[in-house]
């Protein structure tokens, strides 16, 4: 492992693993052996985890001082890494107890932090800290669990004489969102890997000064996620916010159904949220509860287009055509539910769909904007130019379901093994809806007031040509153009694509 020295003289280790730009990440626990973190859930793929042992853990050595095991005194650690790494700002991810030597590095050093992000951390050094009346109250929304009274009872027999891994021995069921093997087997892992009288210095009387903190952090200019576990009772939710208060320019994330561990009880969950916020091309959006992730480019003052993907695809499959639109267009470019870097939901059908492309018109002040569609993504948003017709300026239809029942209908997909980048139920909702959709989406197509352009792919497409000559048909004015490139026209016929578009007005 690749090793620095620190401003005491104490020799620290790191590791690095994934893709992408550096981010540096403080294990919590406190002072437990960074190897808990693992590879966050597969952030990996999104950034290059610096991942540091904290002095004394790992393969880092003891320092000279035991004192400088305290929370603040680890600061300079973290700059001595900054500048080792030869970065002028980093990007830093704090987890549990590390969120608060991530918080006072954020303060002592504003200029340095390009984005800050907290992972389910105690606000001890901003003064939120979670105290054991309040956690013991939290921990009560596991009372359903058909392990609930057994740690209950456990946790009364914790009195000051209960030596410290006996004590992690009976809160760790409480953790985690579930107490399953894989969070069984994380927790079991911790009595060997924290350094125990470290960890009881961590917090030390003088490690940390709540208003003179707030106040430092008022320099801060950087974003900061706050990400907190639904079910962790430190910090809950609500002390999350009360964290999240304390920093110029913070967005606080409730991962749903987590514990104090959120990549152990979905991974996915857990990296979505992480990736958007790192991504400087994406920006998130809530609609109707729902965060959704989406890229945006071209002059703020130029006129709309909001691109929708297919099934099984993202924003980011609309990259070539984005930089070109964007010379003479604001063009966004959307993750729709279940799909890419925004919120998996569990509600798939076209209609919700209509709706989270709806909202998202209207939360961004988007009225008017042309709406280009691509198969399932133009299904939806030809739904909802019916369902407001003065919502969309023009509408843009490639290779749509003309939503006919299907002759033969769709046998049950098998999914694929592996991960996937998209919830698989969409495929299995959508296909139910295209084998026998609602009529009133037929009926409701002479609706549709926006003028409209529906692009067929021509005989080697998989889209029934005949079902988009009569979608073309039922809406008035639609013009029907056909390029002879199966269903994905924009990726294999770019330029023709956006001559058609170009003809019709863009």
């Amino acid at each position: 492992m690749p090793t620095f020295t620190t401003y005491d003289g104490t020799e620290l280790a790191y590791r690095t693993q994934g893709e992408g730009e550096p981010l540096i990440c403080l294990p919590g626990g406190p002072m437990r052996d960074a190897s808990y973190l693992g590879d966050l859930g597969g952030l990996t793929a999104h950034r290059t985890l610096v991942v540091l042992d904290s002095r004394g853990t790992g393969a880092s050595a003891e320092p000279a001082d035991p004192g400088t095991y305290r929370c603040d005194r680890q600061v300079g650690d973290v700059e001595a890494l900054r500048a080792h790494l030869g970065l002028e700002r980093i990007d830093v991810l704090g987890h549990s107890a590390a969120g608060n030597l991530a918080t006072l590095y954020a303060a002592a050093h504003p200029e340095r932090v390009r984005s800050l992000v907290l992972v389910t951390s105690n606000g001890w050094a901003v003064g939120h800290g979670t105290t054991d009346e309040e956690w013991d109250e939290a921990v009560t929304v596991f009372a359903d669990r058909p392990w609930y009274a057994e740690a209950q009872a456990a946790l009364a027999t914790i009195g000051p004489d209960t030596p410290l891994p006996r004590v992690l021995e009976i809160v760790a069921p409480f953790g985690y969102g579930r107490w399953d093997t894989a969070a069984q087997e994380h927790a079991a892992a911790a009595e060997r890997q924290i350094r125990w009288e470290a960890a009881s210095a961590y917090h030390g009387e003088g490690a940390y000064d709540a208003e003179t903190t707030r106040r430092a952090l008022t320099a801060l200019k950087a974003p900061v996620l706050i990400l907190a576990g639904e079910y962790d009772a430190g910090p809950t939710p609500a002390k999350a916010a009360e964290i999240a208060a304390c920093f110029p320019h913070a967005e606080l994330v409730v991962q749903p159904g987590a514990g104090h561990f959120p990549w152990v009880d979905d991974a996915d969950a857990f990296v979505r949220p992480i990736a958007a916020f790192l991504d400087p091309d994406v920006r998130t959006v809530t609609v109707g509860g729902v965060r959704l992730a989406y890229r945006v480019r071209g002059p703020e003052s130029a006129p709309p287009v909001v691109l929708v993907h297919a099934r099984g695809e993202s924003g980011a499959d609309w990259h070539d055509i984005v930089g070109e639109l964007a010379a003479d267009h604001r063009v966004y470019a959307l993750d729709l539910p279940g799909h890419g870097l925004s919120d998996r939901t569990g509600r798939y059908g076209f209609e919700d769909f209509r709706d989270a492309i709806g909202g998202f018109l209207h939360v961004l002040g988007l009225a008017g904007a042309t709406v280009v569609g691509h198969s399932m993504g133009g299904g939806a948003a030809y739904l909802l130019a019916q369902r407001e017709p003065g919502l969309i300026g023009r509408l843009v239809l490639e290779e749509v379901p003309g939503f006919l029942p299907l002759d033969p209908p769709r046998a049950v997909a098998e999914r694929p093994e592996g991960p996937l980048s998209f919830d698989w139920e969409v495929v299995t909702t959508t296909d139910a809806q295209l084998n026998a959709p609602d009529s009133a989406w037929r009926e409701g197509l002479p609706a549709i007031t926006a003028p409209t352009l529906v692009l067929a792919g021509g005989p080697s497409s998989h889209v029934p040509q005949e079902h988009l000559s009569r979608l073309a048909e039922r809406i008035p004015g639609a013009r029907l153009v056909t390029i002879e490139a199966g269903h994905l026209i924009h990726a294999s016929r770019r330029d023709e694509f956006l001559d058609a578009l170009r003809e019709f007005g863009l």
